[in-house]
């Protein structure tokens, strides 16, 4: 979806349950929680609150 990255929720090496909220991203005016579909820890975080990302855009990478 494309929108802007509101809040980033998330540090890199932290622990994540599926779930849990990794970032806020705001699109047609509208909040949406990006949650972990699955279980791992935060290995990259190639964004930024304030960034415009696209649809197909990598916003975590978990481990």
């Amino acid at each position: 979806m494309q929108g802007t990255i509101l809040e980033v929720a998330v540090d890199e090496g932290q622990t994540v349950a599926a779930g849990d909220v990794l970032c806020v991203l705001e699109a047609m005016k509208m909040e949406n929680d990006v949650v972990a579909d699955a279980g791992g820890t935060v290995t990259e975080i190639p964004i930024a609150e304030g960034d415009s990302v696209d649809m197909g855009d990598r916003l975590f990478v978990l481990e």
